[in-house]
């Protein structure tokens, strides 16, 4: 019999480590769009192991749940669109139809601590901002507006003037600079970038489609 350390889960050791622990559901569940309190207080009843147990057609529910909120931000991270002004504001658009705006806007606030975040969600029609603080809120106006009344407030930094590219043309650039016929794998590329990812706000124009899909002559 397998013996079970301080720093082990007890559902992991015994092969039952599936879906999330209490804790992650009550911290991630409540940003689900079909989240209810009713549901909160059904998990909170129920033992850990009959949560974590997918066998269960609540667990299977949670799970899915789980799954959707967490790929929808994974997505939003990886496949926006961002721009820079001469102000230091990052401005893109997002299509978020959980409550995870929160998520992505502290993901791009670690990577650029000192911008100020401006996101519009298209499935609101709020702009969310994060500040240099890191303290986030919502406006309910479009991106235009929002990024010209933030960047009125802030200096000109002449570091971020000189890096005015759209993330068309960054992105354009890049897939030109790396793209190596001979070497082509199509395959690879639709498990990179999903079907689903290029239907995005900033990917639905972009230039992905472009480099993905190519006509068999090419080939021959």
């Amino acid at each position: 019999m397998r013996k079970i350390t301080d720093n082990q889960d007890p559902l992991e050791v015994i092969g039952r480590a599936k879906g999330y622990s209490r804790e992650k559901l009550v911290l991630n569940l409540p940003c689900h769009s079909k989240f209810t309190p009713a549901l909160m207080q059904h998990i909170k009843r129920l033992p850990e192991v009959i949560l974590r147990n997918s066998g269960t057609p609540l667990a299977k529910k949670i799970n899915r749940m789980m799954r959707e909120v967490f790929t929808e931000a994974y997505r939003a991270k990886q496949y926006t669109r961002t721009e820079i002004n001469s102000r230091g504001v990052l401005f893109g658009v997002v299509h978020l139809k959980h409550r995870v705006i929160d998520l992505v806007l502290n993901y791009f606030h670690e990577r650029w601590p000192q911008c100020v975040i401006c996101l519009y969600n298209e499935h609101t029609h709020k702009t969310g901002l994060v500040n240099e603080k890191g303290i986030i809120r919502e406006i309910s106006s479009p991106l235009k507006n929002v990024v010209e009344m933030v960047s009125n407030n802030r200096s000109f930094i002449p570091y971020f003037d000189d890096i005015q590219f759209s993330g068309e043309e960054i992105f354009e650039t890049l897939y030109k600079s790396q793209f190596i016929s001979e070497r082509e794998n199509q395959p690879y590329f639709k498990r990179m970038i999903p079907n689903q990812c290029l239907k995005l706000p900033g990917m639905r124009n972009g230039v992905e489609k472009r480099f993905r899909n190519r006509k068999l002559n090419e080939f021959l």
